[in-house]
């Protein structure tokens, strides 16, 4: 029964948006408490992988790989990680969601309630060594920054409850419903070869050309709704996933091409689309639509893995080839990746070695 109410609150983690949380600082006792046990918090603290919900997995700019767990972000050198925030704070009050390495080396963590910790390896503006904190305080739109995404420009955008915040260095400019944005809780930012950004929410999709919101509507004219994954194929397409399942956007038309469930979305070297999302309302999987059938009427679909209580979020793509995925579950969650034959799971001990 306790581990049921754990994973119900898991679940609640991950699809709930905290919205307009005025906090800088976390509340000191119920950050982790209640979607962690005693012995996991326990775990976290000494443990040299991430232990919890991986919420965003990255690439840095050397190949490494950057892993937002919610009990700590990770580097992970190719053989073995490092908390890259252990200095702001312990797993027992952690809650970060989202990590990125932006063009000049600068690293940004977004968090569930806490805004927004950069870092720049050296020092700060202020001429101290550490991170640097910005909050609602400061300009962000909302404490509850879940998603973070660097523009051509160099501008940094984040996905909050609040809106969708950008910094350019200086200061911050927020787009919410008053500017013309369909919902105030960002799921995910993503600028496409042309230069629109498309932004996806709990509410509509819609993308952003500089001036105007456009909200998307399908050729019955409704809107595609509660949009997290989203990317550009080698084509100029625009893939996503709603609650309808898995879309493809040519420019002009709208093709669902799978009901299976996508809530991360790549395309890999190969050219084959990756999702995580579920299958059924009782099983999440990381599947793999093959390339050559990507735009046949019943594309090839491959079902790497399944898990009944584990939840696949998001998914990366390595200088190797290998496919990193984070995970949500009942015994905390973690970080896989998958080789093209075997998946490690970093949390068991062979995965550690």
């Amino acid at each position: 029964m306790k581990n049921i109410l754990v994973y119900t609150l898991f679940l609640m983690s991950v699809f709930h948006t905290a919205c307009g949380q005025n906090q800088t600082n976390p509340p000191q006792d119920n950050i982790s408490k209640g979607l962690y046990t005693e012995s996991q918090l326990k775990e976290a603290d000494t443990s040299r992988v991430p232990m919890s919900m991986v919420r965003h997995v990255r690439k840095a700019r050397n190949g490494d790989i950057l892993i937002a767990s919610y009990l700590g972000v990770f580097r992970y050198d190719g053989t073995s990680f490092t908390n890259l925030t252990s200095k702001i704070s312990s797993p027992r009050f952690s809650s970060f969601w989202d990590v990125l390495e932006d063009r000049k080396g600068n690293l940004w963590f977004g968090t569930g309630d806490s805004g927004v910790y950069y870092y720049n390896g050296k020092s700060l503006p202020t001429g101290q060594a550490g991170f640097q904190h910005f909050t609602t305080k400061d300009g962000l739109g909302s404490n509850s920054a879940l998603h973070i995404y660097e523009d051509r420009a160099g501008n940094i955008w984040f996905g909050t409850g609040g809106g969708a915040s950008r910094y350019d260095g200086k200061s911050f400019r927020n787009f919410t419903t008053k500017d013309g944005l369909p919902n105030n809780s960002v799921n995910t930012i993503m600028e496409d070869k042309t230069g629109k950004l498309w932004i996806a929410s709990t509410g509509e999709l819609c993308f952003y050309d500089g001036k105007t919101f456009t909200t998307l509507t399908n050729k019955d004219g409704k809107t595609f709704r509660n949009v997290r994954g989203i990317t550009e194929d080698k084509k100029g397409s625009i893939w996503f996933g709603d609650v309808d399942g898995l879309w493809r956007y040519d420019g002009s038309t709208f093709t669902n091409v799978s009901q299976r469930g996508a809530y991360a979305i790549i395309e890999d070297k190969k050219g084959n689309i990756w999702t995580t999302g579920e299958v059924n309302p009782k099983v999440w999987a990381l599947s793999r639509y093959d390339a050559k059938s990507l735009y046949n009427k019943m594309p090839t679909v491959t079902e790497i893995k399944s898990g009944g209580r584990m939840s696949f979020l998001c998914i990366l793509e390595a200088n190797d080839g290998s496919i990193w995925f984070g995970s949500a579950g009942v015994d905390g969650g973690g970080v896989q990746r998958y080789d093209g034959k075997t998946i490690t799971d970093f949390r068991r001990k062979e995965g550690q070695k």
